[in-house]
């Protein structure tokens, strides 16, 4: 499902434990380390997918999770030329995303990476908030500023009391 400005609708993934720390993953058999994301299915509402997505690449269930907020609007990136799969009658050029902000209220061991028949992810770690923009991929950085930026207040405001 591709909007009209080819674009892919998704839902991006921030899950921090009780320090703020986040969830990093490597995806399965790369080097390449990033946050869960997914797309949406038609019909399919936003909040929904993040469920599903949370559900599928991390093995996590709505009861394992707090919600703490969302991003306003679709944040997007353009996906280069040479990582997007050969198709000339696709109008596809990138993702547009909503992130969400999720605090993990279950245990580490509750995490799964292989929930799903094909998984995504092979490895995982906490890592410090800001620290993901030293290590993703330099077309998808900005997002990622955006979404941190966007949501870092609610961590300041929601600091869980141990």
């Amino acid at each position: 499902m591709i909007d009209e400005h080819g674009y892919r609708p998704n839902v991006g993934i921030i899950l921090c434990n009780r320090v703020n720390q986040v969830f990093w993953a490597r995806r399965c058999g790369q080097d390449g380390w990033q946050f869960p994301q997914g797309g949406v299915r038609p019909q399919e509402p936003v909040e929904q997918a993040m469920y599903r997505e949370l559900r599928e690449e991390v093995g996590l269930s709505p009861a394992h999770i707090e919600v703490l907020g969302r991003t306003r609007d679709w944040l997007h990136y353009d996906i280069p030329d040479h990582f997007r799969r050969r198709n000339p009658n696709s109008a596809f050029r990138g993702q547009k995303q909503i992130w969400y902000l999720l605090r993990l209220v279950g245990q580490d061991r509750d995490v799964c990476l292989d929930a799903c028949e094909r998984p995504e992810f092979d490895e995982w770690r906490w890592i410090e908030y800001w620290s993901a923009l030293e290590h993703i991929i330099s077309f998808k950085r900005e997002v990622y500023e955006r979404a941190l930026t966007e949501l870092e207040p609610l961590l300041s405001s929601l600091k869980t009391r141990d």
